[in-house]
């Protein structure tokens, strides 16, 4: 346990966060596209290694979660991507989860697959040199949803995940978005992120996790994005700390937010306001995936002369969101 609480608290280091690098094939083939460049292994392995290899990153990223493709990758030098992570002092993670699939006798609803064989794939996951994971479950608000049975199945999966992960030796990141899709209020998301929440550490608890060597990844409390009226940047630091004060234990070291479809400007913005807020019982961090890469996929486009820019930029947000840790940032930054 004490090594686990060790990595735990090494990726929510003051001023740092986590670089989530683990889209599926069908997610970076969308981003891909978005900038022209077909999605092959060999593109995929180019565009990770841009990433895994920006000088100063480390300054601001404590780790990065990998994808099963990227993490049996090695870099054009041939040196396995979690050995180039580690070089560096960035400390590499695995995706293990196998994606969202229809939710029996629950239309609407969605529970995430892959706990069969899980032990077994952890097992592999260490030899390749992963320290952490991470296990994702989606909860999208609607008419009449999500139902009980849609938050305490999910929650359910997180928590076996989690034990899995912690025999197996590896820190589980625990992942419950509630998905901000829609026209619903702030105080809706309040309402359905605190629920489920509430059964993650439920189960959690029934699952003999030990939370001192876990990390939590929830989203911000948001208005939903086709609301007509959307809350400010302080009203939802408000209510996302106020729904984490009850019902997050103290034990856990950290809240490694995701993004969920932010802007990058807004993701930062949100994450500085919290901790703006003053000291909480938990390190209030990030793990973003397209708020800290999107500007870097806009200037590399599958040009190995525009390596260079695009590093730039995915080392500008990294240093502005490592910067909102500390309440830091301003929004002047960005032009900067």
């Amino acid at each position: 346990m004490a090594d686990l609480e060790a990595v735990a608290r090494a990726l929510v280091a003051p001023g740092k966060g986590i670089l989530a690098a683990d889209e599926s094939g069908g997610t970076i083939e969308k981003r891909f596209d978005a900038i022209g460049v077909e999605s092959t292994e060999d593109t995929r392995r180019a565009y990770r290694e841009l990433l895994f290899t920006t000088e100063g990153a480390a300054e601001h990223i404590s780790g990065v979660i990998l994808f099963d493709e990227t993490i049996r990758q090695r870099s054009s030098e041939g040196t396995p991507f979690p050995e180039v992570l580690e070089r560096q002092g960035i400390i590499p993670g695995i995706k293990v989860d196998r994606g969202a699939k229809a939710l029996a006798l629950a239309p609407g609803e969605k529970v995430t697959e892959g706990l069969d064989g899980l032990r077994e794939r952890f097992a592999e996951y260490v030899e390749l040199g992963a320290k952490f994971a991470k296990w994702r479950a989606v909860i999208p608000i609607g008419d009449g949803i999500p139902s009980e049975y849609c938050l305490w199945v999910s929650a359910h999966a997180l928590a076996r995940y989690a034990a899995l992960a912690q025999e197996a030796g590896l820190v589980p990141i625990v992942e419950p978005e509630v998905l901000m899709d829609g026209d619903h209020s702030i105080e809706r998301a309040y309402h359905v992120t605190a629920r489920m929440q509430h059964a993650v550490f439920t189960e959690l608890h029934d699952q003999r996790v030990a939370l001192e060597g876990m990390l939590l990844k929830p989203n911000m409390v948001l208005s939903g994005y086709e609301a007509r009226e959307r809350a400010g940047v302080e009203e939802v630091a408000r209510a996302t700390v106020k729904c984490l004060r009850h019902n997050v234990p103290a034990a856990v070291p950290g809240i490694v937010f995701l993004s969920g479809g932010q802007s990058d400007e807004d993701a930062t913005a949100h994450l500085k306001a919290m901790n703006a807020l003053g000291p909480q019982p938990w390190e209030l961090s990030f793990s973003y995936g397209r708020a800290l890469q999107a500007p870097a996929q806009k200037a590399w486009q599958g040009d190995p002369a525009n390596v260079p820019a695009a590093q730039a930029a995915y080392l500008k947000r990294a240093r502005l969101n490592g910067a909102a840790r500390s309440a830091g940032y301003r929004a002047v930054d960005e032009t900067r």
